[in-house]
This record gives structure tokens, sequence and C-alpha cells, in this order.
């Protein structure tokens, strides 16, 4: 097996303990787990095992490709896209249910003689789901509905839509055989008892994200880990990196790593991310480029070709740096990192 210069190490004790905390910020409704886009880039067959130990007993994944990657582990699994007709072999096959956005959708299901599904209804998001007038007028009579859900457009603020939301949702109570009703995200469950329902759906904050103010005690579960190519000598005044945006104030020693926005590191963090090791904080130089980036070696003096750096990575601080969402920093992260679950 060729070795990789990448390594991605997955806390899962913290993923474990940031799933009780949700859980218990949850209340009397149950916890799910949103492990789509690969468990949101940490690997979702690793992330869902690891859950499941936990307790958590819902799934929801984007597609059936995804659906299928965790069959193995006999998970209750909900496709969250729906069904084209090219999936109805995977969503006959039983190993997930979909969750039904339209019209088209639902008629699909019933014609096949479908069984248990989730139904998305649309509260205002515009995006995915049935209206609620769909459900009043009897679009889902007679399915055999698990979840009834829908899916909140603005939780990590505080804004109208918010309780706009809930009440049109909630109106929805009773209207239906399912059995749970489900609303919040992670942000949605910061938002109070209310927003709970049957089921809450969290996705980032499971992976250390802090959408909210509320769940700043979520656990950072990704540490990215990079290998030194090479150490060098920068002398004062010579230029570092792509366009010379960087330049050395005094002589330095620098390493250049294995490492660029190719695999998810992004060009945001240039001249602003960080890498430690050996207790040292060791700063982004100039550009990063495609697969490779420079960073001050100066404070530790130990650092050489091989050797590996940990990059700081900690969710909202390295979306303040990059400029890009904590969910872009997690999805974003590609095939050539060796993911490395820890527990």
């Amino acid at each position: 097996m060729i070795a990789s210069h990448l390594r991605l190490r997955i806390d899962g004790d913290a993923l474990a303990a940031n799933w009780r905390d949700l859980d218990r910020m949850s209340g009397s409704a149950a916890c799910g787990a949103a492990v789509k886009a690969n468990g949101y880039g940490l690997g979702a067959f690793t992330v869902a095992r690891r859950l499941a130990e936990a307790g958590c007993r819902d799934f929801y994944v984007a597609t059936w490709a995804e659906a299928a990657e965790l069959a193995p582990l006999g998970l209750r699994v909900t496709v969250l896209h729906g069904v084209f007709d090219s999936d109805m072999p995977a969503a006959m096959a039983g190993y997930a249910r979909p969750a039904l956005n339209s019209a088209a959708q639902i008629a699909r299901w019933r014609a096949a003689g479908g069984g248990a599904c989730d139904i998305m209804v649309d509260t205002g998001m515009n995006r995915l789901g049935i209206s609620p007038a769909d459900v009043a007028e009897g679009m889902v009579d007679g399915l055999a509905i698990e979840t009834l859900m829908s899916h909140l457009a603005c939780a990590d603020e505080d804004v109208p839509m918010n309780a706009r939301q809930l009440a049109a949702f909630g109106a929805l109570r009773g209207r239906t055989t399912a059995r749970r009703m489900s609303l919040a995200n992670s942000a949605g469950i910061a938002l109070g008892s209310d927003y709970a329902f049957d089921l809450t759906r969290p996705g980032l904050a499971l992976y250390g994200g802090v959408p909210r103010a509320e769940l700043a005690g979520m656990r950072q579960v990704a540490f990215p880990e990079a290998q030194v190519i090479v150490r060098r000598t920068v002398g004062a005044g010579e230029t570092i990196g792509y366009n010379a945006t960087s330049v050395a104030e005094r002589d330095m020693e620098i390493a250049i790593i294995h490492l660029g926005y190719a695999d998810g590191y992004w060009r945001g963090f240039s001249n602003r991310g960080m890498a430690l090791a050996d207790g040292a904080a060791l700063p982004v130089l100039g550009r990063v480029s495609m697969d490779l980036t420079a960073i001050d070696a100066s404070g530790c003096p130990s650092l050489q070709e091989g050797d590996w750096v940990t990059m700081d990575f900690a969710l909202p601080p390295a979306a303040r740096q990059s400029g890009l969402s904590q969910y872009e920093l997690l999805t974003g992260l590609g095939t050539r990192w060796t993911r490395i679950p820890s527990a």
C-alpha cells in the first residue's frame, strides 16, 4: 500500500460526546445524525458506526449511493433527495427509505408499492418538499409515513422566519399518519424545545462546528496532519510562494508541506493559517498552492523532512481565517487524506 502524506485524524470520542450533548439538548426528542457528503468529509461509514455505538438510531444521507455504503451496518437510513426512476431498484432493496420531496416522487413511490417513507414539507425555504397545502389536500394520505420533516432556512440567525417556519410546520401536527415530526438541524436544536418535535437531525455540530453560540461547547473532531517535504532557509528580503505575497523580514527557516487547495486547504488560509508542531505555532507563509503550503519553521528547530505537522483546524476560527463556511471546510477535504479514527 502506498503511503499517504496526508492524515486526517478523527476523534471518535469527541464525535460521540458531541452527539450525546445534542441528544441531551433535544430533550424528549430522539436525536439523529446527518452523515451525508461522506460524513461531512470525515468518512461516513466510520462516523455512522461510531455514532451508532453512542446510541444514535436515525441517519440521513443525500443519495442512494451514500445509503448503499452504509448498508452493511444495518442502520435506519433516510435518503433526503428522494427517488428518481433510476433509484427505484435501490429504494426497493430495503436498506434505506426515501424522503419524498415532490408530487412526482410520491406518485412514483405509490405506483411501485413502496413501503415506509419520510415526507419533506417546504415551510419557506423553497428548496425541497411539498407544500403544507399539499398535505392538507391529501397528497400523502395512505402512505406509510415514518417521519414528516421540514428544514429551517435561518436557524443560525435570530430572525422572524424561524418562528414562521415553526408555526407552519406545527400546524401539520395530526394532519398525517406520520409517526414522528422533525424540524431542527444543529442550529435548530439550540433554538429551544419548541423546535425539537419528535426527532432532531444535527449535522455540523456533530463534527465540531458551531452554528450558534449556544453550541460553543462542541468538541473538535477533525485534525488534519501534513508531512514536511523539505526544510529550507530563506534570506531576508526574499519572497515565498506564488505572486510573492510573503516577504521574509529576516533570515528564516521555512518548511514546505504536502498540502494545498486540491486537498481542501483553501487559498483563504494564505498568510493566515497556522500549523502546530512540538507545541510551536507555525504560521502559513504566502499563497496556498494546489499541492503545497509553506510554513514558518523558525520556532521549531527540530522539524525536518518527513515530520508531521497538525493544521490548526478548529472550525469557527478556521472559518474566520479562510473566509469559508464551517461546512465547506469539512466537506472540502478530498480523497488524498488517509482517515484515521482515533477511538
